[in-house]
């Protein structure tokens, strides 16, 4: 099992707060990494820092801002000598404060224009930078591996039919801003791969498919009956493939997308 040993390595992971951010603290942890916790809040990034253990790191990141992202290099570096593996994980899905006006706004007639450059901006300016930053790093010391978090989305267009309730109404749409981010980042790994192998940084991505997370009945059994297995995924179904991933177990991989979804996109 040494082969997915993360002992003496440096992780970092963005958008880390999050529900599967979390969990991929959680794992890098369990397999020995030291965990940068990586988000907006930093007091919420430092506590939970805490909760993995003493010897891993909170701090607070703005994934747009070039200059904050240098920050934090700096920060991991003087802490730990070295970042090893990155997690592009920081994303933003749809999300409407009211409601009753989610259908009429995420329809893509009608999608706001602000809305649709802020999942730019994150989504994918986001692994951009911190790709330059921290793979910058990587390729100079000869080593490292970046996943970045990609979706099903990114490889099919949405079925819209599953945001449909009981009686037919459609509640919600999936705007065009989550598939044409989570596309581009895919592609972009593939970039990366080519451009830095030589340098001895793997790049690769990981595709997760939905996770239950107290949505609507409806929508969970409209989802779970697109899937092979038949249901949602836990949050921690995909600490295994991330450590895969980070680790030496995937050594001759990159450039790789990394389909974890049920069978969602099987058929």
């Amino acid at each position: 099992m040494d082969l997915f040993s993360l002992h003496g390595k440096t992780a970092i992971v963005t958008g880390a707060l999050g529900l599967i951010g979390q969990k991929h603290c959680e794992a890098l942890a369990m397999a020995g990494a030291n965990v940068v916790v990586a988000d907006m809040d930093e007091q919420r990034s430092q506590d939970f820092a805490l909760q993995l253990g003493g010897q891993h790191l909170g701090i607070g990141i703005n994934v747009t801002d070039k200059a904050s992202v240098t920050k934090a290099l700096t920060t991991v570096i003087n802490k730990y000598g070295s970042v090893d593996i990155l997690v592009n994980n920081a994303a933003i899905n749809d999300m409407f404060e009211n409601p009753a006006l989610a259908k009429d706004l995420s329809a893509f007639e009608n999608y706001p224009l602000d809305v649709f450059q802020k999942s730019l901006d994150v989504n994918i300016t986001g692994v951009f930078l911190c790709s330059q930053v921290f793979g910058s790093a990587m390729a100079e010391q000869g080593s490292g591996s970046i996943i970045n978090i990609a979706s099903t989305y990114g490889m099919v267009g949405p079925d819209q039919s599953i945001y449909r309730s009981e009686c037919g109404e459609q509640t919600f749409y999936k705007s065009a801003a989550y598939p044409v981010t989570k596309g581009a980042v895919i592609n972009f790994t593939r970039f990366l791969a080519a451009y830095w192998g030589e340098k001895g940084v793997r790049v690769n991505t990981l595709s997760p498919g939905g996770v239950e997370n107290g949505q609507n009945e409806f929508f969970i059994h409209n989802y779970s009956a697109k899937t092979l297995l038949g249901h949602m995924a836990k949050a921690n179904d995909y600490q295994g493939a991330l450590i895969f991933l980070a680790s030496e177990a995937s050594a001759y991989m990159t450039g790789a997308n990394l389909v974890v979804d049920g069978g969602w996109t099987a058929i």
